[in-house]
């Protein structure tokens, strides 16, 4: 197979909800699991990107907010097996059985000091009983699992992360060339699987634009009214689609979304702006899919170098960039004009930042659709930035490797920083203690 088909098949996936409160949830299941009787308390260490991103998102099913929830609900339900969609299906006494547990305080939670910026480490009991769950890199990395001080995994008994097939060497993932060539000759019977996310991410536009989530961005966006300044336009048709599902993400919608590389606003930015586009210019199964490879391994290229989890905004930069991408693939672009958008759109969004996972994502997620189709619109005219234009170089790759700059060398204190700010807030965890 491919690596490239490969790593589409690994890293666009559906889930339920935030993927980092939901991969709490999993490391949580994976421990209890483990346990037989009542649990008796859960301690948490957690990274504090996981923190910053799971403090304010909604925890679908539940009506309520954070971590605290979504910890204990993988406590209750069990049910590693369904890994990101473990919190699908959730019943009201499963909801009543996790804020008991929250009410009588059997959940404990701590920053981890690591520079690993994904790292959960759950550690349950039951009476007699302890069991540990570590999972590190990616949201469903399991690194190490343990009860009673028995390592259960990895076999041979030392905890690592080199289990994390995701982390392959960025060389291995392809250059922007090599990812365009890809995406123009791979049989379309491989990559019609990706079709699934259009149907999954478009039912959530839907339910947002129809629903009152969040900010309500893209419902009011296409509304037309005095106070939309918005006209009823194709771009702005895009970007009321493309928020509107993340509107409804952030604010507990039960409905699944199709994943990039591990957020599911990272696969709302990079897919529904290109889905919507097809939509209205009335393109074929094919072109759209293809266009969507283009989308989604944009998307991936440009987050190995940011990091998975990362002060900037994955979803604003790296999804924007892919979807910028496969606007012009779906306009007829060159391969020189898709490098154009690249530059255009890093040139436009590369200093956003990421506060975490909450409702303002969906504005975000709008500003970053915005910058896609200005990026695109200037590239299918021959037009892009230089290396006389701030982090922009000549070659596109050099382009994307100052993202990993910025990050390592520029940011180094954002995070904690951006943090620290929603601390200071209180009350944001919604119970625990920090």
């Amino acid at each position: 197979m491919h690596v490239l088909l490969e790593l589409l098949k690994k890293e666009v996936v559906p889930a339920e909800g935030c993927t980092e409160p939901i991969a709490v949830a999993y490391a949580v299941s994976l421990a209890a699991e483990q346990l037989e009787g009542e649990i008796t308390s859960i301690q948490l260490w957690l990274s504090g990107n996981i923190i910053k991103n799971a403090m304010g998102v909604g925890i679908p099913g539940t009506g309520q907010t954070g971590l605290p929830i979504a910890a204990t609900l993988g406590a209750v339900v069990k049910r590693s097996d369904k890994k990101l969609e473990i919190l699908s299906g959730l019943s009201q006494e499963q909801v009543q059985q996790a804020n008991v547990m929250i009410d009588h305080k059997l959940l404990e939670m701590q920053l981890k000091d690591t520079s690993e910026k994904l790292y959960i480490e759950a550690r349950v009991h039951s009476k007699g009983q302890t069991a540990t769950a570590i999972l590190a890199k990616s949201h469903t990395n399991l690194v190490f699992l343990s009860k009673d001080g028995k390592t259960l995994y990895p076999e041979n008994g030392a905890a690592g992360y080199e289990a994390d097939e995701s982390s392959k060497a960025v060389e291995d993932r392809g250059s922007v060339d090599e990812i365009y060539e890809f995406i123009r000759t791979v049989p379309f019977a491989d990559i019609r699987f990706l079709l699934d996310g259009v149907r999954m991410n478009k039912a959530i536009s839907d339910e947002g634009l129809a629903g009152s989530y969040g900010l309500q961005v893209g419902k009011r966006m296409s509304q037309q009214s005095t106070v939309n300044i918005f006209g009823n336009d194709l771009a702005s048709g895009i970007i009321a689609a493309t928020a509107a599902a993340s509107d409804a993400r952030m604010d507990g919608s039960p409905m699944p979304v199709m994943t990039t590389a591990g957020s599911g606003n990272q696969g709302i930015a990079c897919t529904l702006p290109v889905i919507a586009l097809a939509e209205r210019l009335g393109k074929d199964e094919e072109l759209l899919a293809r266009a969507l490879a283009l989308s989604n391994l944009i998307t991936m290229h440009i987050k190995d170098y940011i990091g998975r989890l990362s002060p900037l905004c994955g979803s604003g930069i790296a999804g924007g960039t892919g979807a910028n991408s496969g606007i012009i693939y779906l306009l007829g672009g060159s391969l020189d004009q898709i490098k154009h958008g690249i530059q255009n759109t890093i040139a436009s969004l590369s200093g956003m930042i990421c506060d975490g996972a909450k409702s303002t994502c969906a504005l975000k997620i709008a500003t970053a659709t915005n910058a896609a189709m200005q990026a695109a619109t200037l590239a299918m005219n021959d037009i892009s930035p230089t290396s006389n234009d701030g982090v922009i170089f000549d070659e596109v790759e050099d382009t994307i490797r100052n993202m990993e700059r910025l990050v390592k060398e520029g940011m180094g204190a954002t995070d904690a920083t951006i943090l620290n700010i929603m601390l200071s807030k209180g009350g944001m965890m919604g119970g625990g203690e920090l």
